[in-house]
């Protein structure tokens, strides 16, 4: 076999390999959100793979080296990947009960491990093919090497730059399977092309199909973005937007109206502030939060890093353009841009799916202090289970470190269950008026919301202390993991899986 065509073969075999890492948290974000412990468990998947398969591909070669049995490899990989999207559900269903981090290891095993192995067996059969003496053995061997990781590099920024976007995560999958198969006709020759070239075009006719995805019924809208699965749905009068499978914003589906508590315990700080003020909402998600300080007169300036946020909340959620000025921009750079002050800093940008850790620190408060107008309030939006949980104590003493006054407003009762608190936190007193929560209505326009209001200013309470979290010091992603493995059942409890992870 020509070494032309092996290095094809090794290139195309090492650009799939990083391919199918990155789509892994694609392919299990929607059912565990994409967080430290997915992407822990997909690089030790990937890389106990490729070790099994090193090891085998330079024993299978060492016995038998045919330009077959490599061919034999690919194929049998690229027929793997292309059951991934069918066996994606079956393989997390059965895992569930197993916890959230053997659930996940354990599905990225069940998925991943076995085409990962069989491409790992590449380089060492194509060095044994290529290879007319022991003399050139390892010029050889790092020629392909170099190849292989070089095509890695490539596969690597085009499929977050341009692929998942592009594609979405099934037809790419479809993708790697047709250049695996087109990988093992190259490496087949005339032996076994009248087999593979067959295979080949069943694959392009499953990716003509793709193009006509089907999406069930209640899916108003799925979005692969470059940052997040997006998905709009629809049940029981509710409209959800499920950013990698958990909930971000929910709004009754005829009125638009926030369905969620925090948003009008946030409108709180609305009330704290002087009339018509300036807001910074850090995460725009449906809108929510914006809508409801536009409506008291608020100039609202939105920041969110995914550029198809804008889009869906304006076409789903009813965001009108004169609510809010939308800035697509990563949160804690664009505080350290500097510019603009602001009566209120509004941090919603922690979901069940994931806390950015670098947006829950000491030096990120600081950046959001430093954008405050005099006696300007940053608000931060958590989800955690329970008034005590160990994340509000962290973020509690944090904030402390920057500011004098610092308050816990709880949205959920009882104390102990699932739902958001909200940590408010300035340089001076934060003082409601009586006059706003003695108005039965109040500001809100009815009954319901204002309660909304009352019990959580008359629910405040101080969390106690924690260890302040910084850039150097964030276990975050341990106390997220527990949290949104409770959101997520209880998401699940509502939505069928065909409407948050299909």
């Amino acid at each position: 076999m020509k070494r032309l065509a092996l290095f094809l073969v090794v290139s195309l075999s090492g650009a799939a390999v990083l391919v199918l890492e990155i789509l892994g948290t694609r392919v299990l974000g929607p059912f565990y959100g994409v967080s430290l412990f997915l992407w822990s468990a997909l690089i030790a998947v990937t890389l106990a793979a490729l070790a099994a398969g090193y090891a085998l591909g330079g024993r299978w070669a060492q016995r038998d080296p045919r330009a077959e049995r490599l061919a034999l490899a690919l194929a049998l990989a690229a027929s793997w990947v292309l059951a991934i999207p069918w066996l994606r559900g079956h393989v997390v269903h059965a895992a569930t009960a197993l916890g959230l981090r053997a659930t996940v290891l354990v599905a990225a095993t069940l998925l991943f491990f076995p085409p990962l192995v069989l491409l790992g067996m590449v380089g060492p059969y194509a060095i044994r093919l290529a290879t007319r003496s022991v003399d050139e053995v390892g010029r050889v061997a790092g020629d392909f090497f170099a190849v292989s990781t070089l095509a890695s590099v490539a596969a690597a920024v085009a499929t977050g730059f341009v692929l998942i976007p592009a594609l979405g995560v099934n037809r790419l999958l479809i993708a790697v399977a047709i250049a695996l198969f087109v990988a093992a006709g190259i490496a087949a020759g005339g032996a076994m092309r009248a087999t593979v070239v067959p295979a080949v075009g069943v694959v392009l006719a499953l990716l003509e199909l793709g193009r006509g995805e089907r999406i069930s019924p209640g899916v108003l809208a799925r979005v692969e973005s470059p940052y997040a699965e997006l998905r709009v749905v629809d049940s029981h009068g509710l409209r959800y937007l499920l950013v990698d499978g958990g909930a971000h914003t929910i709004v009754n589906a005829e009125t638009g109206s926030p369905r969620q508590p925090y948003v009008f315990a946030a409108e709180i700080a609305a009330d704290l502030s002087r009339p018509h003020g300036r807001l910074l909402l850090l995460g725009l998600g449906g809108g929510g939060a914006a809508g409801v300080f536009a409506g008291r007169g608020w100039q609202v300036d939105a920041v969110d890093i995914d550029p198809a946020m804008p889009e869906l909340a304006t076409r789903f959620f009813r965001l009108q353009p004169h609510q809010a000025h939308v800035i697509v921009a990563e949160a804690r750079q664009y505080l350290q841009r500097g510019g603009e002050a602001y009566d209120v800093v509004l941090f919603d940008v922690y979901g069940s799916a994931q806390i950015p850790f670098h947006l829950v620190t000491r030096e990120a408060f600081a950046a959001a202090k430093a954008r405050l107008a005099p006696g300007g309030i940053v608000v931060v939006n958590v989800e955690t289970v329970g008034w005590q949980d160990p994340l509000v104590h962290a973020l509690v003493a944090t904030l402390r470190a920057e500011f004098s006054d610092v308050i816990a407003l709880p949205t959920a009762e009882p104390p102990d269950q699932l739902g958001n608190v909200i940590v408010m936190a300035a340089n001076r007193a934060l003082e409601l008026n009586p006059d706003v929560l003695g108005d039965p209505v109040g500001s809100l326009g009815d009954e319901d919301e204002h309660f909304r209001v009352v019990a959580p200013w008359e629910n405040r309470y101080d969390p106690g202390h924690g260890r302040v979290l910084t850039d150097d010091w964030n276990p975050v992603d341990l106390r997220a993991e527990e949290i949104n493995h409770v959101a997520r059942l209880e998401l699940r409890a509502l939505l069928p899986d065909s409407l948050t992870s299909e």
